[in-house]
């Protein structure tokens, strides 16, 4: 049962004439819902085939990808203060930072550890991480044997070269192999190990990954351990390098030390900066100096005032009393106290005799004799303290000179301490240095048995029960997205690059005339079916189907195009070949004929003369030989039986040089058909490629241009456009062709689906 093809047809309007309100048009770089929707619709069939594609592509390769197992131990970085006696160059705890923990973590990755586990676990004979012991794969079989055999067509394949001989064991050769080997497998391990901070906290966690469960239990679990011993060997070199240091530190500084005090001493005595306790000889001396001059100058300053005062009594003649040193003189006093008897004696004459007696002269005689006695014991005295003085001068004079004498040696002594100063001071240095280091010594010696590692294991790694690795729920879900994302992706870039006439938009936006219909796609090319429906003969089977319907509508337009003057020539073109223009021009003349308008269509393509053989009658005169005048006009006319519609064909014979549509004979023919037919619809050659077109359409009342629907591209369309402007043709509008009624929906608005449609068109 043959399917109804409805259509949907916008008529042309009359020039000059504006058309009824209808919904604006959607613009063809607004982005809506309406317009994504349609272009998925569009591209469903694409976008399933990259879905799947790539859906299955990442499912296979998750199914294909061993299974890995890993296992994580953890451990703790102990983060306390460990200077026990100060020591905290060599075995200090480590700081409470991230950066002390972040490099932890890089030393748990470093190659010396992982090198460590290596020959710990023997790892070089295990096939899983010295690829030289793996079996080779089957990829890699099958690589081998395809080299194998191209090489066995190539002329010099069959004679292979002989295989260098192995170096010899304890070569360098032999031993940069084993090197290069081990760095592989350190390679590998280090692939397989993850190490990394868990949260905030203090504790370091040691991720290792291998094939097998218990491989990957014994990785992590043994890095652990020889990391612990690591930090225990670093700290025993540690000890051990400090030791034999500060032991020949100390050799060194108790040699200077020495060195430095002989200077000291040695600077000393050659100086004279001789001490008694915390002063120099020279000093002591200065102060000594200095005591007993004070004494010396106080005495002096006694007896000159004492002789002075002596010298100044005598002279004033104030008599004895006043003298102090009479006073204390015992023989002065003797004096007196005779001086004072010979008063007695001298009142007791003077009483008894007169002053001419002997005896008053004799006590006389004895008291002037007395005082001269007086008088020369105060010279004596007076004598005895000028030499007194003159002693006391002396002394302090002389102790003025030691005491010169020892402040120049002391200011020489001073200028020398400068220098003593400076060497005991290097001394001093040089002493505290050598009892640090060797308080240093001796403690890194009672330490050294103390040492522990700054970290401890927390946990254990367990051997895992299940794989890690693929996880293929995961990877099934990266599968979906990504085939999503470049099913989208592909759509997107088809919708970029999609050049084709595939909507009413499109074709009035492009070739800025009206679109004027659509003919649908017939049932049997839509369905690639082997017996192919020829269009001319389906329009008649069904005259009441959608396809009859669209030339119903292009026929009203076309002849409605110009209100001022009725269309009755009429040039169907078309861009290029196999846009369906032929079996428009037959089937739009039969639909015209059947509607009671005499029509006659002229097969204007004198290369192929499709409309001839569409129509399929057989003619022995034409267009051709009408033209140049080898027959009469009612030879060359075929009658259409089933529909009454005259056919001017063209003869089978060779093409004509001659300019035959710009000829006047043509112009006379154009005239002479108005006169007896309603409506003449001229088939052409494409308009791009034969230059005959291009004289037709500049000659006929209206040029109705087929566009094929999803063939035809854009910049196609504007130069078959331009070219009809440039010949100033009469275009009553654009038709798309071949369209298909069941995907029209995905590439342009309609008010109505196509089961609307089929509803409303019959059969019969």
């Amino acid at each position: 049962m043959n399917k109804v093809y409805p259509i949907d047809v916008t008529s042309g309007y009359p020039r000059g004439a504006s058309p009824l309100p209808s919904a604006p048009v959607e613009s063809e770089n607004v982005i809506s819902v309406q317009r994504v929707v349609r272009a998925m619709r569009r591209r469903a069939s694409l976008m399933a085939a990259v879905f799947v594609l790539a859906f299955a592509a990442v499912a296979i390769h998750a199914f294909q990808l061993k299974p890995a197992y890993t296992a994580t131990a953890r451990v703790i970085v102990n983060t306390r203060d460990q200077n026990v006696v100060d020591i905290g160059a060599v075995l200090s705890g480590m700081p409470a930072n991230s950066s002390m923990l972040d490099t932890e973590a890089e030393i748990l990755r470093s190659r010396t550890l992982i090198e460590k586990v290596v020959k710990r676990l023997d790892l070089a004979n295990s096939p899983e991480f010295n690829w030289n012991l793996a079996p080779p794969s089957d990829w890699d079989v099958r690589v081998g044997q395809i080299k194998s055999f191209v090489k066995g067509l190539l002329p010099f394949g069959s004679a292979s070269a002989a295989a260098p001989p192995p170096p010899a064991p304890g070569s360098p050769e032999a031993i940069e192999a084993e090197r290069a080997i081990l760095d592989g497998i350190i390679d590998s391990v280090r692939g397989r190990i993850y190490v990394n901070r868990l949260g905030p906290t203090y504790i370091i966690e040691i991720n290792a990954t291998s094939g097998s469960p218990k491989m990957a239990s014994a990785l992590s679990n043994t890095l652990a351990e020889v990391y612990l011993d690591n930090q225990l060997e670093t700290k025993f070199e540690a000890t051990k390098r400090a030791q034999e240091w500060l032991n020949e530190r100390l050799a060194v500084l108790r040699d200077e030390l020495r060195e430095a005090e002989s200077k000291v001493e040695a600077h000393r005595a050659s100086t004279g900066l001789l001490r008694t306790g915390d002063v120099t000889l020279t000093e002591q001396t200065i102060r000594d100096i200095n005591a007993e001059l004070t004494q010396a100058q106080s005495e002096y300053a006694g007896k000159s005032a004492r002789l002075r005062n002596m010298n100044e009594q005598m002279r004033a003649n104030r008599g004895i009393d006043t003298i102090a040193e009479a006073q204390s003189s015992g023989a002065i006093a003797n004096l007196r106290a005779a001086q004072t008897a010979l008063s007695a004696r001298k009142a007791d004459v003077t009483r008894r005799y007169d002053v001419r007696h002997p005896e008053y002269q004799k006590v006389m005689a004895e008291e002037a004799d007395n005082m001269r006695q007086i008088e020369a014991e105060l010279r004596r005295i007076a004598s005895s303290l000028e030499q007194e003085v003159l002693i006391s001068r002396e002394r302090v004079n002389s102790l003025q000179t030691s005491l010169n004498r020892a402040k120049g040696e002391l200011a020489g002594n001073n200028r020398a301490g400068v220098e003593q100063a400076a060497l005991e001071r290097d001394a001093q240095a040089t002493r505290t240095l050598f009892d640090e280091f060797n308080n240093r010594f001796k403690e890194t010696g009672e330490l050294e048995g103390i040492t522990d590692a700054d970290a401890v294991i927390d946990s254990y790694a367990p051997v895992p029960t299940g794989p890690s690795f693929p996880n293929t729920r995961l990877n099934l879900m990266l599968g979906f997205m990504l085939g999503l994302a470049l099913a989208g992706f592909a759509a997107v870039i088809m919708e970029l690059l999609d050049n084709y006439m595939s909507s009413p938009e499109d074709v009035e936006q492009v070739s800025g005339v009206p679109f004027i219909g659509q003919i649908p796609l017939l049932p049997a090319a839509g369905n690639f079916t082997k017996a192919k429906v020829k269009p001319a003969e389906y329009l008649i089977e069904k005259p009441h189907s959608g396809f009859a319907e669209a030339y119903r509508h292009l026929r009203a337009s076309i002849m409605f195009a110009d209100i001022d003057k009725a269309a009755k020539t009429v040039a169907v073109v078309s861009s290029l070949p196999s846009e369906g223009k032929t079996s428009m021009t037959f089937c739009l003349g039969r639909m015209a004929a059947m509607s009671g308008t005499k029509t006659i269509v002229v097969d204007g393509d004198i290369r192929l003369r499709q409309l001839t053989e569409v129509s399929g009658v057989k003619a022995e005169a034409g267009l051709l030989e009408y033209l140049f005048g080898e027959a009469r006009l009612a030879d060359a006319i075929q009658t259409d039986d089933p529909t009454g519609l005259h056919i001017l064909p063209l003869t089978d014979r060779m093409h004509t040089p001659r300019d035959v549509f710009g000829s006047r004979a043509f112009d006379a023919l154009l005239s002479m058909l108005q006169q007896t037919y309603d409506l003449i619809i001229i088939d052409t050659g494409p308009i791009l490629l034969m230059a005959e077109t291009r004289v037709i359409t500049s000659k006929v009342d209206q040029v109705v241009v087929a566009t094929r629907w999803r063939k035809t591209h854009r910049g196609t369309l504007r130069e078959t456009m331009k070219i009809l402007r440039d010949f100033h043709a009469n275009v009553a509008g654009v038709v798309l062709t071949f369209v298909d009624l069941r995907k029209r929906s995905h590439h342009a608005y309609t008010s109505a689906n196509y089961k609307a449609y089929a509803k409303y068109y019959h059969d019969k």
